[in-house]
C-alpha cells in the first residue's frame, strides 16, 4: 500500500513541535486535603443557600463522584464544624469584613467560614497554609477578584486566631 504525499505531510505535521510554543504542562493532582475542602465548600454552599440540614448535605455530597479521593476526617470536620460554629466564625471574619457576612456572596463566605474554621482549630495546618488554600478555592469556585478580598479577611484574622505564629513569621 503507498502513501500519498498528503498522507507524509500529514504523519510529518504530528511529530513534530511547533517552533516557540513550549509543552503544556499538566496540572498537579489535587491532593485529598484539596479535594475535602472543595467538597466541604460546596456543601457550605448549599447550606447558606437553601438552609438544609447538615445531615442531607452531607449524604448528598457523599453521593458525589470522586468523594472516595478525598480525606474524609478533614472534610467531616470542616462541613460539621463549619455549620456549628457559625455563628462564631462569623463572629471572628465580622471584625475584618467591610459587611455583614450575611451580604458576602454564599462561596466568599463559604471560603471565609472554612479558612476561619482552620487557623482556629487545625494547628497542623501553618496559618499561610490555610490562607492559601482559601484563596485557592476563591479563585477556583468565586467571582474574579473574591480571592483577593479572602486574602485580606483572613490575613487580618489570623492575627487574631494565631497571634504568636503571625508575630513568630514577622520577624
Amino acid at each position: 500500500m503507498s502513501t500519498t504525499n498528503d498522507d507524509n505531510k500529514a504523519a510529518a505535521a504530528q511529530t513534530v513541535k511547533p517552533a516557540g510554543k513550549p509543552a503544556a504542562k499538566k496540572a498537579p493532582a489535587k491532593s485529598a486535603r484539596r479535594r475535602s475542602r472543595e467538597a466541604a465548600l460546596q456543601g457550605l454552599y448549599q447550606w447558606l443557600i437553601t438552609g438544609d440540614e447538615v445531615g442531607a448535605i452531607d449524604a448528598h455530597m457523599r453521593e458525589q463522584d470522586g468523594f472516595g479521593k478525598l480525606d474524609k476526617a478533614h472534610y467531616d470536620a470542616l462541613l460539621n464544624g463549619c455549620i456549628v460554629e457559625a455563628a462564631d466564625l462569623d463572629a471572628v471574619l465580622a471584625r475584618h469584613v467591610d459587611r455583614k457576612t450575611t451580604e458576602l456572596s454564599p462561596i466568599e463566605h463559604g471560603v471565609l467560614m472554612i479558612g476561619a474554621y482552620e487557623l482556629k482549630h487545625c494547628m497542623d495546618i501553618p496559618y499561610r497554609v490555610a490562607i492559601n488554600e482559601a484563596v485557592e478555592l476563591a479563585k477556583a469556585f468565586g467571582g474574579t477578584d473574591g480571592h483577593k478580598y479572602v486574602n485580606g479577611v483572613l490575613d487580618r484574622a489570623a492575627a487574631d486566631l494565631r497571634p504568636q505564629e503571625v508575630a513568630a513569621r514577622g520577624r
